[in-house]
C-alpha cells in the first residue's frame, strides 16, 4: 500500500540520574565523595533512505522512545550513554511538528540525519557538587526528561517528470508502456488511488523517473477529487506531461480540460504554471480523436509542444519520450531546500521564566525552571534547598513579590506546590 502521510510520537531518552555515595576503602582517611554521574539518553534521529518509497512502516508502529541513559555508581563510576534511535523515512519526506504546524526538516538527500527529540543529560552525582565549604554534599541531580513531540510526516515523491491530467485519460496506461511499473488500468474514472513510479530507460542509456499523479479534477487544489492528496507529488518534479483525452471519452472537451488542469496547478503552486510541460494528446486511435487533435492544436499550438500519441498502439510515444528527455536536460534544477541539523547556539530573546498568578495561585512556567525542577530529588532536602536557591538566583522571588505574593501564599512549578516565604 502507499502512504504518503503519517504522526507519529518521538521521545529521547531521559538521562541517567546522579548517585549519592562516599569512598569507604579501609587506608583512605576522609574518603570524600564519590558518586558517577547518569549516562546521557539517547536521540531519536530521523535518517533518509531511498530504498524506502512509502510511509507504511509507521501505519504498525507510531511511537518511538530511545534508551535511557543508566545512573550512575559508586567510586567515581559514570553510567553508560544510551545508543542513539535511528528511523528511517524516504528520500522527499518533509516533516512538521503536529502542535504548531513548524515545518522542522525536509528530508531530499539520501543519508539525511536530523535530531527530531533530543536525549537529556545524565544527572551529575554528589563528586561534582563538592566544596572548600561543603566537601562531603548529600546531593546528586536526577536525569534530564528527553524531549518528546508528535511529528507530522508527508511525502512528496522525488521524480523528475510528472504525469497530469484528467481521470481515465491514459496515464496509468503510458506508464506501464514506457516502464516496468504495473498500476492497475481500468476503463473508469479514478482506477488508479495512489502515485505510481515508473524508470523509463532510453536507448542512448540515459534514464528518468515518470510519476503518474491521480485524482485531479476541477477543484482539486481545495480538495475536490483525490487532488489535494497528491498535489504535493507535482512540485518536485522537473517536467510536466500533460495527458489530454483527444476522444473525449467522457463527453468532456479537450480544451476545456486542459485548461482547467492547468488552473488547478497553477492555484495549488503558481511555480507549477512555470514548469516546462509537454502535450500528450492521447488516445488517437479512437473515432473524433483526430478531429479534435486538430481544433486542439489550432487552438493551443503555438504555446504549446503537442504530441500525438495512444497508449494502447504505442504510436507517437517514442517520439514523445525523446522529446521528455530533451526537455529534462534543458530544464532548471527544483530548489529543494536541505535542512541540516541545528549547529550554532543561539541567544534566545525569550525570557528566562514566567510568573503569572491564576485565581489564588502563583504559577511558575519556562524550559529553564521546569529543567531545574525535572532534575531535582525533593525527597533530599539538601537538593530542595538547593532549587530554592536556583530560583532566588534567576530572580524568580523578585518577579513573585512583583506580582503581590506574600508569605503563605500557594506557588506551583509543575506538580510541585510550596508556601511562599518572604
Amino acid at each position: 500500500m502507499f502512504y504518503d502521510k503519517a504522526k507519529v510520537y518521538v521521545k529521547g531518552g531521559d538521562g541517567g540520574n546522579g548517585v549519592v555515595a562516599f569512598r569507604r576503602e579501609k587506608y583512605v582517611p576522609l574518603g570524600g565523595p564519590s558518586g558517577g554521574d547518569g549516562g546521557n539518553g539517547g536521540n531519536v534521529i530521523l535518517t533518509a533512505d531511498e530504498g524506502l518509497r512509502t510511509l507504511v512502516d509507521f501505519r504498525y508502529q507510531r511511537h518511538y522512545k530511545a534508551d535511557r541513559g543508566e545512573h550512575g555508581q559508586g567510586k567515581g563510576m559514570h553510567g553508560r550513554g544510551a545508543e542513539d534511535m535511528m528511523v528511517r523515512v524516504p528520500v522527499g519526506t518533509v516533516v512538521r511538528d503536529a502542535e504548531t504546524g513548524a515545518q522542522l526538516v525536509d528530508m531530499t538527500v539520501h543519508g539525511q540525519q536530523v535530531v527530531v527529540a533530543a536525549g537529556g543529560r545524565g544527572g551529575r552525582g554528589n563528586a561534582r557538587f563538592a566544596t572548600s565549604a561543603n566537601n562531603a554534599p548529600r546531593i546528586a541531580e536526577k536525569g534530564e526528561p528527553g524531549q518528546e513531540r508528535w511529528l507530522q510526516l508527508e511525502l512528496k515523491l522525488l521524480a523528475d517528470v510528472g504525469l497530469v491530467g484528467f481521470p481515465n485519460a491514459g496515464k496509468s496506461t503510458i506508464i506501464s508502456r514506457i516502464s516496468a511499473a504495473k498500476p492497475k488500468i481500468a476503463d473508469y474514472p479514478f482506477t488508479t488511488l495512489v502515485p505510481n513510479l515508473g524508470v523509463v530507460r532510453m536507448p542512448d542509456g540515459q534514464s528518468f523517473v515518470v510519476a503518474d499523479i491521480p485524482g485531479l479534477i476541477e477543484g482539486a487544489h481545495q480538495g475536490a477529487g483525490l487532488g489535494h492528496e497528491f498535489l504535493r507529488h507535482v512540485e518536485r518534479t522537473r517536467v510536466l506531461v500533460h495527458l489530454v483525452d483527444m476522444a473525449g471519452v467522457e463527453g468532456r472537451e479537450p480544451i476545456a480540460d486542459f485548461r482547467t488542469i492547468n488552473r488547478e496547478l497553477e492555484a495549488y503552486n503558481p511555480r507549477l504554471a512555470k514548469r516546462p510541460q509537454v502535450v500528450a494528446a492521447n488516445k488517437m486511435d479512437l473515432p473524433g480523436a483526430a478531429e479534435n487533435y486538430e481544433i486542439f492544436k489550432a487552438e493551443l499550438g503555438e504555446g504549446f509542444e503537442i504530441f500525438p500519441v495512444s497508449a494502447v498502439t504505442g504510436e507517437g510515444v517514442e517520439l514523445l519520450l525523446f522529446r521528455v528527455a530533451e526537455a529534462l536536460a534543458e530544464a532548471v534544477p527544483v530548489e529543494l531546500e536541505i535542512t541540516e541539523p541545528e549547529k550554532v547556539t543561539r541567544v534566545s530573546a525569550e525570557p528566562r521564566f514566567i510568573a503569572a498568578r491564576e485565581n489564588e495561585v502563583y504559577v511558575v512556567k519556562g524550559p529553564e525552571v521546569e529543567r531545574h525542577y525535572a532534575m531535582t530529588d525533593f525527597n533530599n532536602e539538601e537538593a530542595l534547598k538547593r532549587f530554592l536557591r536556583i530560583l532566588k538566583a534567576m530572580g524568580v522571588d523578585d518577579e513573585l513579590r512583583k506580582l503581590g505574593a506574600r508569605d503563605g501564599d500557594t506557588i506551583r512549578i509543575g506538580s510541585l506546590e510550596f508556601d511562599f516565604m518572604d
